[in-house]
């Protein structure tokens, strides 16, 4: 039985796309909330073993994106959080979402100097709008169970991952990396993804959420509709393996 929670806040954007794949996928139940929902009531967390918090401009990526979020969970939540995952429970961010689990410490644990990486500006210092081919790597991550490579939108302005001076222990636990011919913002080692140890906590900036239908492929019109329709978008198979874990 999976139960999953999207975690919103003000400019989120992307949540009724992400309950859509879930429930795509074979959630049980798929509900969305406010974050401020999760403030006044921590037990609403207890409904839930999948928590995902999806793509936009959360609180206007004011300061920088997704750090408001991020600080209202690590000020507010970090226990909960921690003991949600704990219960072997799953979070996944996406896109902003990323941004928010890398700047709450929640995907990578900051050491005594603070944060060991972060999503910041791209190399082109723009907002980027466009579909990129991306390659798994070894890991243990159960959101990348069996795929090997996907082709996903991107639609981020603060997407490039850099790692502190010094600090290499995230490169452990890279698992989704750009084509190295396209990589859209600059990231180190054309990472597009990482998860923690464990495995159970995914961030990644690509958008799968808008591929989980092949008629959300930018070319859908020119394959032959009799064989595209035996075929999901190539986003799917992230929400079906979350909601597996759980059967």
């Amino acid at each position: 039985m999976s139960h999953v929670l999207i975690l919103r806040a003000p400019g989120t954007n992307a949540d009724q796309e992400t309950a859509y794949a879930f429930q795509l996928a074979g959630a049980t139940s798929v509900e969305i909330l406010h974050i401020n929902s999760i403030l006044e009531t921590p037990t609403i967390l207890d409904r839930a073993n999948i928590l995902c918090i999806p793509g936009g401009f959360s609180f206007g990526d004011d300061i920088a994106a997704g750090k408001i979020f991020a600080l209202k969970i690590k000020n507010h939540l970090t226990d909960l959080l921690r003991q949600f995952y704990n219960d072997d429970k799953l979070i996944l961010g996406i896109c902003n979402g990323f941004q928010v689990l890398l700047k709450s410490g929640l995907l990578l644990e900051e050491d005594s100097e603070g944060s060991i990486a972060t999503l910041t500006w791209n190399l082109s210092v723009r907002y980027i709008d466009r579909w990129v081919h991306l390659r798994t790597e070894k890991s243990n991550s159960v959101f990348l169970r069996g795929i090997e490579s996907m082709y996903l939108p991107i639609a981020h302005a603060e997407g490039r991952f850099v790692l502190r001076d010094n600090v290499t222990q995230p490169l452990q636990q890279l698992a989704l990396r750009y084509d190295s011919e396209e990589n859209p913002n600059g990231s180190i080692l054309d990472v597009a993804g990482v998860c923690d140890v464990s495995g159970r906590i995914f961030g990644l900036m690509p958008h799968p959420e808008r591929h989980v239908d092949y008629t959300q492929h930018p070319n859908w019109t020119r394959k032959s509709p009799n064989n595209a329709r035996k075929h999901h978008g190539d986003g799917l198979a992230i929400f079906q393996n979350a909601v597996s874990y759980f059967q």
